[in-house]
């Protein structure tokens, strides 16, 4: 039994030792790799790897639990294990993580009565109904029983915000109950009120910065005077919102500042060591009290790992200064994962969204259009549909918050787009029949993981109105997209503007990682023998999307791409990522 524990210094069984972790998301790589990234990670130097724990993942709906596959936790922290790794779990309920919603499951939003991250009721009895569940697995990999997690957090940076010391102590010993006698900790930013408002009597305090590590750890002693010093997200790069420069950050600016937290005698967790890929309609969202900021489908942050786990010039330069505090035996990697270049498809077959609406959506009616939750819809698209009698001419249409993205047609003529951000929720169309179909197609494009805005309900969320008039009697189909298996596709022409799935066969000799080039498309969605890929845009930087070889298979591959706007015959297969394209104009 080893168990974590601190004076001055950390110490595992009563031996001093110095932290050195690195992050990485079981839920953001697939797991036939878990092994080649923790392999490589203890090459690097790491003594520990750091994971969150995302509920809606976990608990997608309520009571309905999911730990297989690339949510088998269990089997993770084993591997780790395996590979000679202490572990560091940050179960939430909040983990933020750019991730959606934070990692809160969408169905909390359904809860009457709920607030969340505060001493609420209903709130905490669905964090205790999880907390249940989720600890019974991780408790015979706890530190005291003989397994590798040697600390759990409670919450996530709570000091960025709110300051419920209740809510807090309540997590506290919840956690406690469940645990025993592990090193619990929590983790902030270095300012007064962020410490303040996140610490907990008697948890031991970490920080978290990306510079200036004597100022951020002279702060941290003033709160918590005689205990080790660590930060816990060393951000070492950084993630991307669609539409801006990626963001990249220098070896010898990294190796700068880690010199200052080891010279201290600081313990470190690299936020992120591997960041891995935001599958599915997994990406997280920022707001900046202005605009709505959606997380783009990599999460590669710059790693010292790349999203397909290549080493990089920022790995070497970390292990180099790691060799001058703790002894390391010589490099040795796992072979490279091969990356091929499958070259192009070609997309035979088309199937239109709104054509298909009977196929893969059960509609639902509603007197006003309500956001996807009350639909018992998580993520996806959703199509909103009514009609409007009388020819009044030239109107304005106006969906008010409309959340994210709204593409509008009319007797089934594409109108344009509504979104979000930059004021364009309104749009003039021309009503020249007695009845005339109303067709509103919205994209989730993430729920909101850090801030005050983080409520954030998805879909159309304050009705519509032509001219001042709201309007009424909707037929509503969600399109979550789980099960494209319905889909009827032919031959037929498709039309610009409209959206279409298309598909096309990729056949392979042996499977191998690749990267579907997407840089002629508009905005989508991809899909790999079922295996959802994530999102694109035209407005970049990505411009690629990786598939790792699990997803593929010798022979015949299905590819099915969901465009929205703009058509084209084909894509490529390469074998490098394009993630730093210069942003376009939407």
């Amino acid at each position: 039994m080893s168990q974590l524990t601190y004076d001055d210094s950390f110490l595992l069984d009563g031996k001093e030792i110095r932290l050195l972790s690195g992050a990485m998301h079981y839920f953001r790589t697939v797991p036939e790799y878990w092994e080649d990234r923790l392999l490589k990670l203890k090459a690097c130097g790491f003594n520990t790897v750091e994971t969150y724990v995302a509920w809606n993942l976990h608990e997608p709906e309520e009571g309905q639990f999911v730990f297989e596959g690339i949510a088998d936790i269990v089997r993770f922290i084993k591997t780790a294990e395996k590979v000679g790794l202490h572990v560091i779990v940050r179960p939430g309920p909040f983990i933020c993580a750019e991730w959606e919603f934070g990692g809160f499951p969408y169905w909390l939003l359904t809860v009457p009565n709920i607030k969340l991250r505060c001493f609420n009721q209903p709130y905490l009895e669905k964090v205790d109904a999880y907390f249940d569940v989720l600890f019974e697995r991780l408790r015979p990999l706890l530190s005291s029983n003989g397994g590798p997690i040697i600390a759990l957090q409670i919450e996530n940076e709570y000091g960025s915000f709110g300051n419920d010391q209740k809510y807090l102590q309540y997590l506290r010993d919840g956690i406690k109950k469940r645990v025993g006698n592990e090193l619990l900790f929590t983790s902030d930013g270095p300012e007064p009120s962020m410490l303040s408002g996140g610490m907990i009597e008697g948890i031991f305090e970490t920080v978290n910065f990306g510079s200036r590590a004597e100022s951020a750890f002279a702060q941290l002693k003033q709160y918590q005077p005689n205990a080790p010093l660590m930060c816990m997200e060393f951000w070492h790069g950084w993630f991307d919102h669609w539409g801006e420069e990626h963001h990249t950050r220098s070896a010898e600016s990294v190796v700068e500042t880690l010199e200052e937290i080891l010279k201290q005698n600081g313990s470190v967790n690299f936020y992120m060591a591997h960041g891995g890929t935001n599958f599915g309609f997994y990406n997280g969202a920022n707001h900046n009290e202005t605009d709505y900021q959606p997380t783009i489908t990599s999460y590669d942050y710059d790693g010292l790992l790349t999203e397909s786990g290549d080493v990089t010039e920022k790995f070497y330069a970390v292990r180099k200064v790691f060799e001058k505090y703790v002894d390391l035996p010589e490099l040795n990697l796992p072979a490279p994962i091969p990356k091929r270049l499958f070259g192009k498809v070609k997309f035979t077959e088309h199937a239109g969204l709104l054509d298909s609406l009977h196929r893969i959506s059960t509609p639902q009616k509603s007197e006003a259009p309500l956001p996807m939750e009350k639909y018992g819809q998580a993520y996806g698209f959703i199509v909103y549909e009514t009609t409007i009698k009388g020819a009044y001419g030239k109107q304005a249409l106006t969906v008010q918050d409309i959340h994210d993205r709204g593409q509008v047609y009319v007797n089934g003529e594409y109108v344009g787009i509504v979104e979000r951000n930059r004021g364009c929720s309104r749009l003039v169309v021309e009503l020249t029949e007695e009845e005339s179909k109303l067709q509103i197609i919205v994209e989730n494009m993430g729920r909101i993981n850090y801030g005050p805005f983080v409520v954030d309900y998805k879909g159309i969320t304050e009705g519509v109105r032509l001219g001042n008039q709201f309007l009424f009697d909707w037929t509503v189909y969600p399109l979550p997209l789980k099960d494209l298996s319905s889909l009827e596709f032919t031959a037929d022409e498709v039309k610009e503007n409209f959206p279409y799935f298309h598909k096309g066969i990729l056949t392979v000799d042996k499977a191998a990682d690749t990267f579907i080039d997407l840089s002629e498309w508009t905005k989508g969605v991809v899909f790999v023998n079922g295996h959802h890929l994530g999102r694109y845009w035209e407005i970049g930087p990505q411009q690629t999307l990786y598939v790792p070889a699990p997803f593929l298979q010798e022979g015949e591959n299905e590819i099915i791409l969901l465009e929205l706007h703009k058509h084209h015959q084909s894509v490529t297969f390469v074998d490098t990522p394009v993630l730093g394209a210069i942003p376009k104009t939407p």
